[in-house]
């Protein structure tokens, strides 16, 4: 890994920290390093297949063995969720995640999500449900310093079938909002939502619309929902949110 150098030089890919992305900032600018990715796929892929193999209980065991020794599909070579390992309950926001860009590394302050099952689609789902406030709200119930798998995995994802109006407008969100430029054509297309430049007025309405359908899953009721703005952070302004939010909870009924 290259720890010195301000740029990128030819052929190396970023290396990501926590502070690399954002609530739908898939690249801040700020690395930890840049790295040659030949020695490091090498050493990914090896790794991965003593992994499949251990008896301990591995997320890559949930994989078959030709996947596991296949090096092109690795996660790196696709965008993929990570979250900020680094978080506390008294932050402005506690569940930091973001869609990230292929051909990035990244450290294990940054964990991301493995999908042995499921399509894009399902983790534009998931993204969202882990941008909203309603999940954040639950989030810092537990949280003290750190958000880690021993934490997340228990969380409260609501599950409606694929067809339902709100499961669609949540990957409809979401995706389009993950995808702010050309990295992630491929994977937008896949979703089918557009990629590129959103203006700050529509990607407002946007996220206001995504808190209000996800409350609508976990089945709140409006003086609930105010409740968790109201409790969610101590002395921020919420009503301006709040009130966005609230236009699209009315309009979206319970299913």
């Amino acid at each position: 890994m290259d720890l010195d150098s301000e740029t990128c030089p030819e052929g190396f890919w970023p290396v990501y920290k926590g502070e690399s992305f954002d609530l739908w900032t898939p690249d801040t600018g700020q690395y930890y390093a840049f790295a040659n990715p030949e020695p490091v796929m090498e050493w990914l892929r090896g790794k991965r297949v003593r992994a499949g193999k251990s008896r301990r209980d591995s997320a890559h065991r949930e994989f078959p063995v030709n996947h596991l020794q296949d090096r092109g599909t690795l996660p790196c070579f696709a965008p993929r969720i990570a979250f900020r390992d680094v978080s506390r309950a008294t932050d402005t926001r506690t569940v930091r995640a973001a869609l990230i860009p292929s051909e990035v590394l990244i450290t294990n302050k940054g964990p991301y999500f493995l999908w042995p099952r499921g399509d894009e689609r399902d983790q534009a789902y998931l993204l969202g449900v882990l941008s909203s406030i309603p999940l954040d709200w639950y989030a810092r119930r537990f949280v003290e310093v750190n958000v880690n798998f021993f934490i997340i995995n228990p969380f409260p994802v609501p599950r409606p079938s694929r067809d339902n109006a709100m499961w669609v407008r949540v990957v409809a969100l979401a995706g389009r909002l993950a995808c702010p430029d050309e990295r992630f054509a491929a994977w937008a297309s896949t979703v089918g939502v557009s990629c590129g430049p959103i203006s700050e007025d529509e990607k407002l309405d946007l996220i206001h619309e995504l808190d209000a359908v996800v409350a609508r899953l976990y089945g709140l009721t409006e003086p609930q929902l105010v409740h968790i703005f109201g409790t969610f952070h101590e002395g921020w302004n919420y009503e301006e949110r709040l009130a966005g939010v609230l236009q699209h909870f009315r309009s979206w009924r319970p299913q």
